[in-house]
């Protein structure tokens, strides 16, 4: 016999229910809030943060998903959960359930994804493109409405050098055909990651939200989005990320983790910034400590990747925004400043998921006999392997912002051009490097030059003819000068034409000056010669050394070469007797200046103008 259950009865029953139903909270940070079905790897690690989150257990129903393994760290507000992900399995949201005493407390949700056809064959970038940097804050404002987000700590002010500016990606977007006009075919953006810090971040470097794109630049689906419409047009996204530091002001650091999250002092302690101590086999520990694990400024904490579940949250970051924007490339800030272990394997992880796909280190070393020591496969003396192929070629950058003002001297002028490829002996993938005259911390080409147009068009010549990847800074192609050494913020300016208002716009002909239209129509007719020319991808280079002020180089394989010739004279014009380079000219019978067209019925002598460079396709 059944007992009736009284109306009072079953109404207390049904509030209890909605009473625990309650109590089950969502979990308001999960990072990564979402995964794809076929990685290489099948596990992902998840970083729970809620309050007390690591005194639960979590469980899943969903197909497919298995919980390997559950990580308490000594701060209970966190929880590190490792979910294999079967190859299987179907697209949908998981649900993850925490229980306490058998009860759910809170769930946490991610959002399991298919991955795009081709995804783990992308191509990165390498020789055959040229990179176009831009800051995103200075280059273009085309939604003004997102200048200021309410709740973010900086406001934006034009007025200060180190204010925020307003730039965006809507800005990059609508001028994509002013930069694919010039011939680029690859973008780096400095971060485009959130730095709600009170000041001075609109450089992207202080990043406060690894997962979230800077609202004053944008959203997720918009830089998404601005990666989609660079690959319709045949260029290639690279992203500037960050490990070595984050923002002071990033959500974790009111509540880290665990204490050795970051390196730690009782009081701010920066980095001595010489990296030689890293390669260097006669180093104190003291020396190397303070390299590498200091901070780099008050605002940047450094982050340690010796705690293996900092170095798997970047490792799955990079990964996460390769895959969901569609990266072709990344450029990494700082690369040998943090454990230089953990960033070999951070390589090995995105190449063993992308095999094609390009990472390139910032090492700023001017000396090549210590670069070297970060390139792939360099047989070091402690057995140190990077992985990492691509570096920026920093020796190169300073050659060439002396070489075309000095007169010819030993090791001077021209002759620096000439030392700093022989140098190439020691790197296993000279071909690799990342070339470039300048860049977001250096002056710009214009300032190295004193506003000299021909020499600019020099350093555009050796860039766009020398091995390697090309790389040149948004506005130097309508002369912006500064001196990245007094200031930062004199080389990294608004665009003119870029913002509501502007009286001048330098993104169409009309908008620059005859010297401007010089410069831009000169690299413009050398980089879209070389997007087609395989010669200059991947030919060999063959060099002869410097005379009376004149560099003769030649790119060649079986099929075709390219003469470059430069005259580093001041005034003098310079008959060359093409006799000494008959090794290679012998194949050929005459050529075509690819700028200005002028042909070269022979080749017995080439007159070459004071401080100018000639690109001659050589014809059998």
């Amino acid at each position: 016999m059944h007992k009736k259950l009284t109306f009072p009865i079953i109404v207390c029953m049904l509030i209890a229910t909605i009473s625990v139903r309650a109590q089950i909270s969502e979990v308001k940070r999960v990072e990564p809030s979402s995964w794809w079905i076929g990685m290489k790897n099948p596990t992902v690690q998840l970083l729970i943060h809620e309050k007390d989150i690591g005194k639960t257990r979590p469980q899943t129903d969903y197909p497919g998903i298995k919980i390997e393994r559950t990580t308490v760290v000594e701060n209970l507000d966190y929880l590190f959960i490792d979910l294999k992900i079967d190859k299987n399995s179907s697209p949908g949201i998981v649900e993850i359930n925490f229980l306490k005493n058998e009860n759910i407390r809170h769930k946490a949700l991610l959002n399991l994804k298919k991955r795009e056809e081709g995804s783990a064959k992308r191509e990165g970038f390498n020789q055959s493109d040229a990179i176009y940097l831009i800051m995103p804050d200075r280059f273009a404002n085309a939604n003004p409405d997102n200048d200021m987000i309410p709740g973010m700590l900086e406001e934006p002010d034009m007025s200060e050098p180190y204010g925020r500016h307003g730039g965006d990606l809507q800005g990059i977007m609508e001028n994509l055909d002013f930069i694919e006009e010039m011939g680029f075919t690859s973008i780096w953006l400095n971060p485009v990651l959130e730095n709600d810090q009170p000041e001075a971040s609109y450089h992207g470097y202080a990043i406060t939200d690894f997962y979230q794109v800077d609202r004053r630049l944008g959203t997720n689906k918009e830089y998404k989005k601005l990666v989609d419409e660079c690959r319709e047009r045949g260029i290639k996204m690279i992203m500037d990320m960050v490990f070595n530091h984050c923002g002071s002001k990033h959500w974790w650091m009111d509540n880290l983790p665990t204490e050795d999250w970051i390196f730690q002092y009782p009081e701010f302690t920066r980095t001595n910034y010489r990296l030689s101590t890293v390669s260097d086999p006669y180093a104190s520990q003291a020396d190397l400590d303070l390299t590498t694990k200091g901070w780099f400024d008050t605002t940047m904490p450094d982050m340690n990747l010796k705690n293996d579940l900092v170095l798997n949250y970047f490792t799955q970051k990079s990964i996460w925004w390769i895959e969901y924007a569609g990266l072709q490339g990344i450029r990494m800030d700082t690369y040998p400043y943090p454990d230089k272990d953990a960033m070999a394997e951070w390589v090995k992880r995105v190449k063993y998921e992308y095999p094609n796909f390009t990472i390139v280190g910032e090492s700023w070393i001017s000396d090549a006999s210590k670069l070297a020591y970060w390139q792939k496969d360099f047989p070091n003396r402690d057995g140190y392997n990077s992985y990492l192929k691509n570096l920026m070629d920093f020796p190169l950058a300073e050659a060439l912002g002396s070489a075309f003002n000095e007169s010819e001297g030993w090791g001077r002028g021209v002759e620096r051009l000439y030392d700093v490829l022989a140098d190439d002996h020691l790197y296993r993938y000279p071909d690799h490097l990342v070339v470039f005259a300048e860049n977001h911390d250096l002056g710009r080409i214009a300032h190295f030059y004193d506003g000299d147009i021909k020499k600019v068009k020099m350093a555009i010549a050796f860039l766009g003819t020398i091995r390697g990847i090309p790389q040149w800074y948004y506005g130097s192609e309508i002369m912006m000068g500064g001196d990245g050494g007094e200031s930062h913020a004199a080389i990294r300016q608004t665009y003119p034409g870029g913002w509501p208002g502007d009286e001048i716009n330098a993104f169409t002909k009309e908008g620059r000056t005859e010297e401007q239209n010089k410069v831009f129509d000169y690299l413009s007719a050398v980089l879209n010669y070389r997007k087609s020319s395989e010669v200059l991808h991947t030919g060999d280079l063959l060099h002869f050394l410097p005379e009376n002020e004149t560099y003769v180089y030649f790119r060649y394989n079986e099929k075709e070469a390219v003469m470059v010739m430069m005259n580093n004279s001041e005034k003098r014009e310079n008959k060359i007797e093409l006799s000494r380079f008959a090794e290679i000219l012998n194949d050929y019978k005459g050529g075509k200046e690819i700028v200005s067209g002028k042909i070269f019925e022979t080749l017995n002598y080439i007159t070459i103008p004071a401080k100018s460079a000639y690109i001659i396709e050589l014809t059998k």
